[in-house]
């Protein structure tokens, strides 16, 4: 099953790389739904009241899906696509969503070699609060995205920012 659905990615990939060299030089757009670091921190502390995920994964589990993500950029991912890919397919397809400001990846999909996701939705709030304040401080060497490869700060923060603004499309208030 992880085989093809690693096919299908690079498969749609390929697709991008052609237009990946043409959107490097053009002005990479604002991340919509959270411009900032702070803006997502905002959103997840009112998330954690009155609100629900419509997608396969409930909220607790969105939360510390990013969580990790955010966690990972500072300490390491757990397994990442070869260098071929990360320097290739993957920093193509970061290049698409970076001069979009927006992401579309399966959101019911874990990262390669994570634990299971917690369901304790104030932890997993207090999770991504806290790895978000972690990372705005963070001045270390950044580890490399598990498909993206090598990224500076800046593109990091939008990296993590698009990944949960592309999740909040199933967080929907329920009060």
């Amino acid at each position: 099953m992880t085989d093809r659905i690693g096919r299908l990615h690079r498969r749609r990939l390929l697709l991008a790389v052609p237009a990946a060299g043409l959107l490097t030089a053009c002005e990479a757009s604002a991340v919509a739904t959270f411009p900032t670091l702070q803006s997502a921190a905002d959103a997840v502390e009112r998330a954690l009241t009155a609100h629900r995920s419509r997608g396969a994964w409930s909220l607790a589990q969105v939360l510390d899906h990013a969580a990790q993500s955010v966690e990972y950029s500072m300490r390491g991912y757990p397994q990442l696509q070869g260098a071929a890919f990360r320097s290739t397919l993957g920093a193509a397809a970061f290049a698409v969503f970076d001069s979009r400001g927006a992401m579309r990846h399966a959101l019911d999909e874990p990262i390669p070699g994570a634990p299971p996701l917690g369901t304790d939705l104030p932890s997993a709030g207090r999770r991504l609060l806290q790895a978000l304040r972690d990372f705005e401080r963070f001045d270390g060497p950044l580890q490399p995205h598990f498909a993206y490869g090598a990224l500076d700060k800046a593109p990091y923060t939008r990296a993590h920012l698009m990944h949960l603004a592309d999740h909040w499309r199933e967080v929907e208030r329920t009060a």
